[in-house]
């Protein structure tokens, strides 16, 4: 077995400030859209049908998309069924697929909650960044992102 390649200092820093950044940040997202009622999945799955045509995305899809598993998506789908912010529908195409299709009701309430999210995020996130670091960070942790899917 080979000796680990142990992180130098600037990469330990990296790491460090990774998590802490994130747990932090996701801290203050998941606080306020408990205030709100949702999870921040559910919250995520609000936005990515209302960015969908026709509101329906697959659930296969969804749970790519959302880097979660499906049953973790279908709970929070169901979830939201119960709330009458989401419907499930057979694919048209596939007798196998099911779509998350968004309600009036759900694209009523993510326009209520959004404005507070991304005022959340802004303060939480951008705000304490130039615009240099943004896009540093947004390709930097663009690039994990794409190598880890």
């Amino acid at each position: 077995m080979r000796d680990p390649k142990w992180l130098n200092d600037r990469e330990m820093r990296t790491w460090q400030s990774f998590l802490a950044a994130g747990a932090l940040v996701g801290r203050e997202v998941e606080r306020h859209l408990k205030q709100e009622g949702l999870s921040h999945t559910q919250y995520e799955v609000l936005v990515r049908l209302a960015d969908a045509p026709d509101g329906a995305v697959r659930m296969t899809e969804l749970a790519d998309a959302l880097y979660t598993s499906k049953s973790g998506l279908n709970y929070q789908v169901t979830l939201l069924e119960k709330a009458g912010l989401v419907r499930r529908e057979s694919c048209s195409t596939d007798v196998r697929g099911v779509l998350a299709v968004l309600t009036a009701a759900g694209r009523a309430r993510l326009a209520e909650i959004a404005p507070g999210h991304v005022e959340v995020v802004r303060n939480a996130l951008i705000s304490a960044l130039t615009p240099a670091q943004q896009q540093a960070i947004a390709d930097g942790l663009g690039e994990v992102a794409r190598r880890l899917a």
